[in-house]
């Protein structure tokens, strides 16, 4: 009887019998489970806009809102944030540091008119 180690294996495969799934890929990633990259901004789904976005419109005497305002309010939010971690970045480079702090946020706030208050 032919032990295991003496049968012929296909051309391309090791020992563990497994192939390299194509050049560069590695055995372990199979290329149907690739992640999609994808804006972060994404991240910000549409309901918890609905959530938040809703209490201030209905505040404000709105009674119906638009399909396109979610992609609206996530560009404006990105547009925000950039700012904040922006000019929090300097504040932070500017005090030798590599970590952006709570202060550094609510220095950046203050600055443009937003000032809120850290107990």
């Amino acid at each position: 009887m032919a032990r295991l180690s003496d049968v012929a294996r296909p051309a391309g495969l090791g020992k563990d019998a497994t192939g390299t799934g194509g050049k560069g890929l590695g055995k372990s990633f199979a290329k149907r489970h690739r992640k999609i990259l994808r804006d972060n901004i994404q991240g910000i789904t549409k309901g918890s806009i609905r959530y938040m976005f809703r209490r201030l419109a209905r505040r404000g005497g709105v009674k119906r809102i638009s399909a396109t305002i979610y992609e609206e309010v996530r560009a404006a939010l990105k547009t925000r944030l950039t700012m904040v971690t922006h000019e929090g970045y300097l504040y932070t480079e500017s005090g030798h540091r590599k970590t952006i702090t709570v202060p550094d946020v609510v220095f950046v706030l203050n600055r443009h008119g937003n000032p809120i208050y850290v107990s």
